[in-house]
């Protein structure tokens, strides 16, 4: 194979945002291919975040995001292992782009385990009780779609991106985790519009 141009090796670093010998060794693992190396990048990300999800995350900046009409804004922390990366342009932008997402999209909660126990249960009645003419089988494959796609509406991390739908927030905050080399979590957030309670 012949050698890989820092150009390439540039085009992958910004598409994905992470280190450049990661991205030489994508394309050198890929023959230069920048589309298999991003998602070659992406697996190993996913890999990389999972060995650093028990990390403390002492650190942290708390970001926000205001509507250019004044009506509708979002308030977000976000914690990492140092204060370095929590000065990172990158950790920044993710700290932004949350704030933006959470205006956008309203969530209630971060993940499926904060909903209220009562709430889910209720939401589960409902969806058997519409599937109660199924097979058992089939009706709870429907029963756990329906829970999902409640979870994707109301949970952050299980959100499509505001910024890319055919990614999740869990997916944005994985590769940002790749690309940092740290443990970072989503916090608290809370969200203002304003005539709403």
């Amino acid at each position: 194979m012949s050698e890989i141009s820092a150009k390439t090796v540039a085009e992958l670093r910004k598409k994905t945002g992470a280190g450049m010998m990661a991205c030489k060794k994508a394309l050198g693992d890929t023959d230069g291919d920048v589309e298999k190396a991003t998602d070659l990048l992406r697996k190993m990300g996913v890999k990389l975040a999972a060995s650093k999800s028990d990390r403390i995350t002492s650190q942290g900046w708390i970001g926000s995001y205001i509507h250019s009409n004044g009506r509708l804004g979002a308030i977000v922390e976000v914690n990492c292992e140092t204060d370095f990366v929590a000065r990172n342009e990158k950790f920044q932008e993710f700290i932004k782009n949350v704030s933006m997402h959470v205006a956008a999209m309203s969530p209630q909660v971060i993940t499926p385990e904060e909903l209220d126990a009562a709430t889910v249960e209720r939401e589960l009645e409902i969806y058997r009780e519409q599937t109660k003419d199924k097979p058992g089988e089939i009706q709870d494959k429907i029963v756990d779609g329906k829970i999902n796609k409640y979870y994707s509406e109301v949970c952050l991390l299980q959100q499509p991106y505001v910024k890319d739908d055919k990614k999740s927030v869990q997916d944005y905050l994985t590769e940002t985790i790749a690309a940092i080399g740290e443990n970072i979590q989503i916090r608290r957030f809370s969200r203002l519009e304003i005539g709403t309670d």
